[in-house]
Parts: structure tokens; sequence; C-alpha cells
């Protein structure tokens, strides 16, 4: 682990806020680096000639932004339009666990203001990104605001309007959704924890008991979700189990109730073998749940199978036929007997 990490507590689960500006230095850009996003060069900052304020003062820099990522637990429900001042962005594309919290429109660019283009700029359009996070394997999480004034009262307390928008002013969105986003990196939303793990079958109390191919089992999990600073039940309807052996051999669906408790039957494989009940459900903006149990399947035993299993009555057919053939066939062969021709009896 780099040394960055092991500073700032990434390694062993710790979170990081951070707030940048057009004036940023190299020790935020390092770290920002650590972590897969890219901070433009200092004096730079993000213009966007066609969505800026109309408070903007002419540089066109004091942006309108409204493009959030889908993760509702991470921004909030139905986020306002933000106002935003500051430098741009750019997400590793190698680092699959960087979010776009905030991305800037498609007519942004990332440039010193004022100042002839003369080279391609960091980003452009909905690669520029205003705010930026990170949820590592361990689920340490690290947001990175492009904006300090982003998080001030002046943006708290301002009215907003992109100069090609209709319609009148409205508040900035600024308070809801920063307080959010840092709820989020703070881990009072998001994070995810299970307990009391059950499988038993229909009918039967719980029991770590090898099951029998073609049982009816249940399978019980609690999972529970961090609000607001709260446990509280969570109520995702994308969770799903998997029966695995090697490869799952059932995926079924989790059906939770108003406690948190997340239920599914089903029949267990005609396959016997060593499975694992697996729950590995892993979301944007939510921490990484995993668990898994393991079980044993054991074939019928001798005394548990039906005198004549249906399956095989094609073989039963086919073994009375042969013994009809050979009956009909061993009767015609003693007992049948060709006609003597006329000739062969005058001789």
């Amino acid at each position: 682990s780099s040394g960055i990490n092991a500073e700032y507590g990434l390694d062993d689960g710790g979170n990081i806020v951070i707030s940048a500006s057009s004036d940023v230095g190299e020790p935020i850009k390092e770290i920002a680096a650590e972590v897969g996003v890219e901070i433009d060069e200092e004096g730079t900052s993000v213009i966007d000639h066609m969505n800026y304020d109309v408070s903007d003062d002419g540089d066109h820099d004091l942006i309108v932004a409204d493009s959030f990522t889908s993760a509702s637990v991470i921004v909030g429900e139905s986020p306002k339009p933000v106002l935003f001042q500051g430098v741009g962005m750019a997400a590793d594309l190698d680092n699959p666990l960087v979010i776009d919290i905030l991305r800037a429109s498609s007519t942004a660019y990332s440039h010193a203001a004022n100042q002839d283009i003369l080279e391609y700029p960091l980003a452009i359009g909905s690669n520029l990104l205003l705010v930026a996070g990170m949820q590592a394997r361990n689920n340490a999480r690290i947001v990175i605001f492009g904006s300090h004034l982003m998080l001030s009262d002046k943006f708290y307390n301002a009215d907003v309007k992109a100069q090609s928008a209709v319609g009148g002013v409205q508040a900035a969105g600024n308070r809801d959704f920063t307080s959010n986003v840092i709820d989020w990196a703070l881990r009072r939303n998001g994070d995810l924890r299970f307990s009391n793990v059950k499988h038993n079958k229909v009918g039967e109390a719980p029991s770590d008991a090898a099951y029998r191919i073609t049982d009816e089992v249940e399978y019980s999990i609690v999972i529970e979700e961090m609000r607001n600073g709260n446990w509280e039940a969570f109520q995702g309807s994308d969770v799903q189990l998997e029966f695995v052996r090697i490869d799952p051999f059932i995926r079924a669906y989790l059906k939770p109730n108003s406690e948190g408790v997340f239920k599914v039957g089903f029949k267990v494989p005609d396959v016997y073998g060593v499975y694992q009940f697996k729950v590995d459900y892993d979301r944007i903006g939510f921490t990484h749940l995993y668990s898994t149990t393991q079980v044993s399947v054991r074939p019928f035993h001798h005394t548990e199978y039906e005198r004549f299993i249906p399956s095989a009555y094609p073989y039963y057919a086919s073994a009375f036929s042969m013994l009809g053939g050979l009956f009909v066939f061993s009767f015609v062969f003693l007992y049948h007997r060709d006609a003597v021709p006329e000739s062969k009896k005058t001789e």
C-alpha cells in the first residue's frame, strides 16, 4: 500500500473529505492521484459558455451543474441544481472504483480563463468531474470537491439560473447536496451489515445437518442500512441469493419484510456435493455485503428411493420388450416349419 493511503488511514477503512480550488497545491493532487482522480493544473477553472449562472462576472466559470450520479444514497433524492466555481478533475479509466458524483455538462471544459487554448484540456464535457468519490475494496471512502465555494454559506444561500435555461431563478441545492455527499463519505449513509443468517428444510427448525437432493429449503438473512447515522431495516429489492457449487445452480431474489428480514425458498438441485448459500451484494454507493454459508447435499439413501421411479419407466419398458421379443422369437424358431415343395415330395 502507498504511503499516502497508510498515512491517511484508507488502508484501515478510514474516510476522507477533501475540497480543492483553482489554487490547488501538489499535496492535494498527489492524494487525489493515489485514488484514481487527476486534478487539473493550478490556475485552471471549469468553464462553460452555455450553462454559466446569470450572476457570473464574465469568465463563465460560475456554472450551474445538475449531472448527478444516479445513486440516490450518495446525492439524495431528486437533488436540485448546484453552483460550482473551481477546478476540474478527470477519473482514471483503469480504476473502476471511482464514482462520478457530479459531472460537468457536455459544453464544459477545463482551462485557465481568458487564455488561448493551445493544448487539449485535461477533460471536456461529461468526462470532466466536479465532485469525485471512491469507495475502496475495504469500504473506505474518499470524496473530493473541486470547489471550496461549493461548501460556503455564500453558495448555500444563493439562487441559481443558468444563462441558457428558461424560467425563473431557484434556490441553489448546494446545502442539501454537499450534506448528503459528506454524510455518505463519513459512512452515515450507505453502510450495510448483515446478521441472523438461517437456513432449514421447509417446516423444520434451522439446522446444520446435510440436505438431501430435491429437498425444499428456506434461507433468511437480516440486512440493515445506516441511514442518517442510524441503523434501519434495508429495503432493497435487488438482493440475490446464489446456491453455488463451483458455479451457481440456483439464483433467486430475496424478498424483504418491514424488519429487514430477507427470505427465499427453493428446491435443492438433483446433484449432490458441497454447496454455499452466497449473498454477494455490490451496488454503487453501498458498502460491499458478502455472506457465505457452506452446506452439504447428499443423495438418497437406498431405503429412500421409490419402488418404481417414473424417470426409469423407459428403461423398464425396454427390458420387458426385450423379454417379450425373445419369447416371440423362440416360439417362432421352435414351432415354425417351412412347407415342403411338391417336387421334393414326388422324389
